[in-house]
Order: structure tokens, then C-alpha cells, then sequence
């Protein structure tokens, strides 16, 4: 059985029918055949868009404010931030264009067709963290357009577990209508982003424009001294920061594949990603930036002391209903839509990854709903500190070991050769031992270790959980990439790459 290459590198399976009755093979996780590798550069510019626009990426911006940066240095950390993360997602994101592969099977190649579950639910598991957070946001967001329609008597409920049980009930309400959608497949989800992804920026915009008006326009906003100044104190916040903000999209920077694995050329999902991420993200940033800031000037720090971080709590501060529901709806829809395409696309790869023959795109929809309310993400995103520094600061440590052995595997050890038909059997070179792969998994446990070993603060011991490797904590992102690039690199380097094998070359095409 061969696989051709056409001549701008695109690689595609010339049949499948020898490996589809394979226990690690089904139609979800089945390299996309050439002629349905249709995206565009704009594609992959919307994609990002409807991915960045999101309350989330509101609330990153908007917490570096409540730590005490201002406009410059929040801004400034952001967009350096994510030009840095641009490079590890650019990297893996090339398997997916070349090959018609998504994720959990890119990584097979590396720690073995059974280890690549390892490196798939640990990505699959923050997905379901993110899917969390996303729900209970735009489940506060129905909350307060609830409390502006009916009145206090939503807002002022009972209290259950320290929330009003309303709350509660806006939770599971949004969290019924996304696992509704969800089970209606891939097409109502890609449906429904179509129309909906655009309005996150409609309704930041209203949010923005009227504190501003507010605020009596940019001056008294922009004024705003940093409260950390630019010393040690700034610097300190800095590091972590930095690192959250790359962490943010380091699952992306990993499962990247599961989209390119559409892309119509190497150029057009490259210039669209260039042309996506970073503008979509310093756009909310200055939209979160100035409407945080704007909210302080107008209304002074909430009940903890701090700025409001939250847009669906600040709203609520709104004396004119008419804004509040209007902005709010469409960040509600707006975050379904981002919630649908980055939490529930990829742990649904993921966990079929696991058990290809029994577990769907529905049922792996299901199962990231679920563990999403289980991780209770009410706790996550409840203080800036435990939002950066424990949540954002320990997994992007992690998923950087991975994506430190990815990048490591495909372009030094492998050169970005890889055969198909082997990613999908149990006889072929990425067997290994067993199915695993030692050297992938001893990269992955020591650059995490050394990336996140040291963790302290929030819910960590103040002098780390191992004292001598805390300040590696605040680098996690950055030494777990770099340890376990090393520490893979190092083992593998007597390894022989895989030479390919023949091909069939085909009209419009070029052997491998």
C-alpha cells in the first residue's frame, strides 16, 4: 500500500482499505484525503478570530490589569506572548497540512500508537478545564441579562453552595444547550460558528464604547499609573505572566493538526494563522485592556479590591439594561461558538484516540462536557492569581514537554517524514515497545517535572512543591519545551530516521 505526494508536499493514503479494519483506525481519525484539504487562508483567519473573541480572552487581558499592570505593560505582555507561542503552533501545525492527520495521530509517531494516548489526554483533560471556564463565564453572562430582565429577585436567590442558586441554574442551562449541539455533530457545530463568531466582536465593541463614554473618553484611562511601576515588583509579575499567556493557546500549539489537516497548501494555513492569531488577540487585548481600566475609573474595584476582570460582572454595573442585554447575548453566543470549536473538536479526537472503535465525536463530546463541570471551574476562574499562576502556569508547563517532543520528533529526528499506514497498525515502525515509545515519555516526565515541579502559591506550598526547582515556575512554559526537546533529542539522535517507502506516483504528483 502507498502514499503519494503531490508537488507542493501534501502527502495523501492511496487506499485504506487494508488498515481500516485496524482496531487504532476509524473515518474521524483517517488522514483527509487530498481533494477535501479545502481551507483557505481566510479560513483559517476566521477560525482564529471566532477563537480568540471569546470572554476568556477578555478576562486574560483584563486579569494582568487586575495584577496591578497598566495599559502599556498588559498590552506589551500579550501580544509578546502570543508572538512567541505563534512558533511552536506553527511547527506542529505543519504535519497536519502535509498529512491529513489530527493530533493524537501525529503524536503516535513519537511516543508509539498506544503511548500517543498519554500525550492526548493530557491535552484532552485541559480542553475539558477550558470547556469548563467557558461554560460557567457565559453561564454568568445569561445570569445577569436574567437579573436585568426579571429583576432582583433572580439576582438575590437563595444562596447555594456560596452562589445564588439562579447562577447555578444559568450554568446548567448553558451548559445543556452546548452538549445539544454538540450531539447533533460536527456540521450543526460548524454550522452554527458560521453566524455567530463575529458577534463576540459586536458585543466587546458595545461593552468598550459605552465605559469609555462613561469614562469621559480615553484620557483618564489611559493616565492610570502601573501599580507595580517598572522595578522588581513589575518583573516579577511579568515572568508568570508572560508564560500564562503563552500557555493560553499552548494546547492549540499542540493540537493544531486537528484543523490544518484541512488546509488546502502549507501557505495558506501559515499566512492565515500569521494573519489570525496575533491580531485577533491584540484586538480583545486593547478591548479588555481599556474597558477593565475604564471600569475602575467608573465604577471603582469590586467587592475583593480589584478591578473588575469579569465583563459579565462588569456589565452588571451598567445603569441601562438595553446595553447590558445586548452586549451580553452576543458574547453568550459568541462564546458557545468558541467553546464548541476549541474545547470540543479536539478531546473529542482525543478520546477516541483512546478507544477509536467505541468512542464517537458525540460521545467524546459528552465525556469533555462532563469532566468539564467535575474540574468546577467556578474555582479556576474565581481569582486572577489562581486563573494565571496555578492554572494557566502549571498545564502550559506540561503541555510544553509534549510540544517539546512533537517538535523535537518531526523536524530533527524525522525531518517531517512520516508513513502513514504504520501510524495505524500495530506491526509498523511506531509500534516501538509495546505500543510505547520510552524515549517520548521519559522527555515528557522530566521536562515537566522541571517546568512545574516547583509550582507555589495558591494552591501550591509558598516555597514549591519541590523548593529547589521554584524558579523554574516562573519559565513553565518555556523550560518544559526546552528541557524535553533536549532530553528527546538526546535519546533519539542514534536512532535512524524512517526512510519511506515506495510510492505510486501519480499525474500532478512527485514520490516522497
Amino acid at each position: 500500500m502507498a502514499q503519494s505526494t503531490l508537488s507542493d508536499g501534501r502527502v495523501d493514503l492511496d487506499d485504506h482499505a487494508p488498515i481500516r479494519d485496524s482496531r487504532y483506525y476509524n473515518d474521524e481519525l483517517a488522514p483527509v484525503p487530498v481533494e477535501k484539504r479545502t481551507w483557505t487562508t481566510y479560513n483559517y483567519f476566521a477560525l482564529w478570530m471566532g477563537m480568540a473573541h471569546n470572554i476568556p480572552s477578555y478576562t486574560l487581558a483584563a486579569s494582568l490589569i487586575a495584577l496591578g499592570m497598566d495599559w502599556v505593560q498588559a498590552l506589551m505582555t500579550i501580544v509578546l506572548g502570543n508572538l512567541i507561542v505563534l512558533v511552536p503552533l506553527l511547527l506542529n501545525s505543519h504535519s497536519g497540512t502535509k498529512y491529513g492527520i489530527p493530533y493524537p495521530v501525529f503524536a503516535r509517531a513519537f511516543f508509539g500508537v498506544r503511548g500517543a494516548n498519554l500525550a492526548a489526554l493530557l491535552r484532552a483533560f485541559v480542553a475539558c478545564g477550558w470547556f469548563g471556564i467557558q461554560t460557567w463565564i457565559g453561564g454568568v453572562a445569561l445570569y445577569v441579562i436574567m437579573g436585568k430582565l426579571v429583576g432582583s429577585g433572580w439576582t438575590d436567590a437563595a444562596a447555594i453552595a456560596g452562589k445564588p442558586w439562579t447562577m447555578w441554574l444559568s450554568f446548567l442551562l448553558f451548559w445543556v444547550i452546548q452538549m445539544a449541539i454538540i450531539w447533533r455533530g460536527m456540521d450543526a457545530v460548524r454550522r452554527f460558528e458560521n453566524w455567530t463568531a463575529p458577534l463576540v466582536s459586536v458585543g466587546f465593541l458595545i461593552l468598550m464604547v459605552y465605559v469609555l463614554i462613561q469614562a469621559g473618553g480615553l484620557g483618564p484611562i489611559l493616565d492610570q499609573p502601573s501599580r507595580l511601576g517598572w522595578g522588581p515588583e513589575f518583573w516579577k509579575v511579568f515572568a508568570p505572566s508572560l508564560m500564562a499567556m503563552i500557555a493560553f493557546w499552548a494546547t492549540l500549539s499542540l493540537n493544531m493538526p486537528d484543523f490544518t489537516r484541512f488546509g488546502g497548501s502549507q501557505k495558506k494555513q501559515v499566512r492565515g494563522q500569521i494573519l489570525g492569531l496575533p491580531t485577533t488577540m491584540t484586538f480583545i487585548a486593547i478591548v479588555a485592556i481599556l474597558t477593565t481600566s475604564g471600569g475602575l475609573v467608573v465604577y471603582g474595584p469590586g467587592e475583593d479590591g480589584n478591578p473588575i476582570w469579569d465583563p459579565a460582572l462588569l456589565a452588571a454595573e451598567f445603569s441601562n439594561p438595553v446595553v447590558v442585554v445586548v452586549a451580553l447575548i452576543a458574547l453568550v453566543l459568541a462564546t458557545v461558538s468558541c467553546n464548541l470549536a476549541a474545547n470540543v473538536v479536539s478531546p473529542s479526537y482525543d478520546f477516541s484516540n483512546a478507544a477509536p472503535k467505541k468512542i464517537s465525536f458525540r460521545v467524546g463530546g459528552l465525556i469533555t462536557g462532563v469532566v468539564g463541570v467535575v474540574i468546577m471551574p467556578w474555582n479556576l476562574i474565581s481569582d486572577p492569581n489562581i486563573y494565571i499562576f496555578a492554572w494557566l502556569g502549571f498545564y502550559g508547563g506540561v503541555l510544553a514537554a509534549v510540544a517539546g517532543v512533537l517538535v523535537a520528533g518531526y523536524w530533527f529526528q524525522y525531518r517531517t517524514q512520516l508513513e502513514l499506514v504504520d501510524l495505524y497498525t500495530d506491526t509498523g515502525r511506531y509500534w516501538f515497545s509495546a505500543g510505547w515509545n520510552w524515549r517520548a515519555l521519559v522527555a515528557t516526565v522530566v521536562g515537566a517535572v522541571v517546568a512545574v515541579g516547583g509550582a507555589y502559591g495558591g494552591p501550591f506550598p509558598a516555597d514549591g512543591m519541590i523548593p529547589f526547582l521554584q524558579d523554574f515556575y516562573d519559565y513553565s512554559w518555556l523550560v518544559g519545551l526546552v528541557v524535553s526537546f533536549a532530553v528527546y533529542w538526546a535519546l533519539s539522535i542514534t536512532q535512524q530516521r524512517p526512510e519511506s517507502t515506495p510510492t505510486r506516483v501519480q499525474e500532478g504528483e512527485v514520490s516522497v
